[in-house]
């Protein structure tokens, strides 16, 4: 049985395998950006999480990182969808079915990468915050 910390992933992952761009989890960037854009979803670091004793919980404010990047002659308009459709994905469910208590973006900050022999990219790291608890921390 997949762990909280797995299972709320896991689901941000299919949320945003909904956009039209193509998500993947944990992979290495291909060596081909699709038209539609990549998203990249990196598990990240929960973190110290607080604790409470009566009963045992540990509350994380977990932050994983989505990898957004896009290529091509209209980069900075793709860019600009890609991360509202994020945006959209997160508002639209905050809290992931009830998995977690809370589900926050914050702000990317963009940068264009040159590609030798190739249109450049235009990418940046979406920091999102997993607010969630569980009775044990391996669990």
């Amino acid at each position: 049985m997949p762990t909280p910390r797995e299972t709320i992933l896991a689901a941000l992952h299919a949320r945003l395998s909904a956009l039209p761009a193509t998500a993947l989890r944990g992979d290495l960037l291909p060596e081909r950006v699709p038209a539609e854009g990549l998203l990249i979803l990196r598990d990240g670091e929960p973190g110290a999480p607080e604790v409470t004793l009566s009963p045992l919980t540990y509350h994380y404010q977990h932050r994983a990182e989505i990898e957004a990047v896009v290529q091509g002659a209209d980069r900075d308009a793709a860019f600009d969808t890609l991360c509202a459709g994020v945006g959209t994905v997160i508002a639209t469910d905050r809290t992931l079915g009830g998995l977690c208590d809370w589900v926050e973006a914050e702000a990317p900050q963009p940068v264009d990468l040159a590609v030798e022999g190739a249109a450049s990219l235009k990418a940046a790291i979406i920091p999102v915050v997993l607010h969630y608890s569980t009775a044990d921390p391996l669990a």
